[in-house]
Order: structure tokens, then sequence, then C-alpha cells
């Protein structure tokens, strides 16, 4: 429907069930073509990273929440959460990433077209650390589909269609989910049923 159509086009993702959130932004300043090409697998960690937005429901309002994985083990290296859409919501999840990672190497740095993955602050920062962006061709979300895929599973595993009753609440269960579920325990068919942490600790092993 046309609603679905503007949410793809701006870079908002609905759970189902859910009545989409009113703040929705607009189309990014800069668009880039994809760089990604849809190669999912990532033979070493810190080549390519992709980032998402999605948004929980809470009795206080909307929780949103963007992330950023390493398509080589599929780990979320990177995750924020405001209760408003603003620019720095993304910029904080690419933050911890970087700061956890510290890559040696250029990255490339895949998201939608989101307005937020146009901002001049988003383009700074990305050139500032080594990281080339990289977008989605509008209103193809198979461009994107690894960071989906994940948000799905939150939802389905996790979620499961509740409604939070504070974002205090939300935010505490979706970082256990992240963090202590996800990353660490989670088995993924795509990296031979062994979680994210797992993955990455054999792949060490392996150089």
């Amino acid at each position: 429907d046309g609603g679905a159509r503007i949410m793809r086009e701006r870079g908002i993702r609905a759970s189902r069930g859910y009545k989409t959130p009113s703040n929705v932004v607009g189309m990014p300043a800069v668009v880039v073509p994809t760089g990604l090409q849809r190669r999912f697998a990532v033979e070493q960690p810190d080549v390519a990273w992709v980032t998402d937005v999605t948004y929980i429901r809470t009795w206080q309002g909307w929780l949103y929440l963007a992330v950023v994985m390493d398509l080589h083990s599929r780990m979320i290296i990177g995750w924020s959460m405001q209760p408003t859409l603003v620019r720095d919501l993304v910029l904080d999840a690419l933050l911890m990433a970087v700061w956890r990672r510290k890559p040696k190497q250029r990255v490339i740095m895949h998201s939608d077209q989101g307005s937020q993955y146009g901002s001049d602050d988003w383009v700074r920062f990305c050139k500032a650390h080594k990281l080339d962006p990289s977008m989605s061709r509008r209103g193809n979300c198979w461009d994107n589909a690894v960071a989906e895929s994940f948000f799905s599973s939150l939802k389905k595993e996790r979620i499961r269609k509740k409604v939070y009753r504070t974002r205090s609440l939300a935010r505490a269960d979706i970082f256990d989910y992240v963090e202590m579920f996800y990353n660490r325990t989670r088995r993924h068919s795509h990296l031979g049923s062994v979680s994210p942490e797992a993955f990455e600790n054999a792949s060490k092993l392996a150089l």
C-alpha cells in the first residue's frame, strides 16, 4: 500500500501489527551507490558492516533502535536506542561499532536510504573513520536483507508483539537479547550453527 511504500523509501521498518509512528523522516541529502552489491558472505571481520533502524512499541511511546552488524559474523557490534528518530541515534550506534572494533582497514558501511544516513554528520563521521558509505537502491529491501533479518528475529523471538510498559523495560530487554543472547548464544545456520561470538573466536584461531 502507499503507506508501506513511503515507509520503505524513507528507511522505516514496521513491526507486524504495530501502528506506524507519525514522525517518519524524509529522504537523504546525499545518496551514494551501493558498494555491497548483495555480497553478504564476507570472509574477514571489519570488511563490510550494515546498519538499519527499527522501532519498538511501549506505553510511553516509540523506542527507536539502530544497530550496526558485521557481515562476517553477523555480530551486532554497535547499537543505540532513543525515544525519537534523531540523527544521534545512528551516529551513536556507529560510534560504538568503531570504538569496539577499531578497524585497521577501510570498511564498507551499508545502509538503506533513510535521511539520517545521508546527513552531513553521517558523511563526515564516515570520512573521519575511514568508512565507505554504501546505500541500498530505493525501495529495494533485499539490498539490506541481513539487517532486516536481525530485526525479524528480535521481534519474533523476544518482543512477540508485546507492548512494553516503559521505555526503560524495553531497553533492558533488548540489551539482554542483543548482548546476552543473540551475540553470545543464538545459533545461526549461516555460521554453521554457532553463535556470532563463537564464529569470530574460531575465525581468529584459524588465522
